[in-house]
């Protein structure tokens, strides 16, 4: 249960490698900008030391990116995962691993190479 005495479903068995992300997970883009996880879900959370577990519910939102194309300012502005079954799924969001698939996209939607992701496997707690 969570602090709120709500239930949090966490099913399924991990037959992919890779660890958990947290949403303090460092990811950035291929240019050196920062990504930001955010969700717009109020679901329960699965913590990773302290930090909520990232899943197919969170948008990446990238700021600082210096990329240019021809001299024109082209950043990246968001990254988006494809939330795989992982065979792993927090109130039935499946979790991100640091191997899940994701590229990075400029404002206008252009594919602009994939994001660099560094987890660190944790403790996980169900608060």
């Amino acid at each position: 249960m969570n602090k709120t005495g709500e239930r949090i479903k966490v099913s399924g068995t991990s037959g992919t490698s890779g660890s958990l992300l947290g949403e303090n997970a460092v990811i950035s883009c291929p240019h050196g900008g920062r990504a930001t996880a955010t969700t717009s879900t109020s679901h329960a959370t699965v913590l990773l030391d302290g930090v909520p577990v990232v899943t197919g519910a969170h948008t990446f939102v990238v700021a600082g990116c210096p990329h240019t194309v021809d001299g024109v300012p082209s950043p990246c502005a968001a990254i988006r995962f494809t939330a795989t079954d992982t065979g792993i799924t927090v109130d039935g969001e499946p979790v991100l691993l640091d191997s899940s698939a994701a590229l990075c996209f400029s404002a206008a939607g252009l594919v602009q190479g994939p994001p660099f992701v560094q987890a660190a496997q944790r403790e996980v707690t169900v608060p």
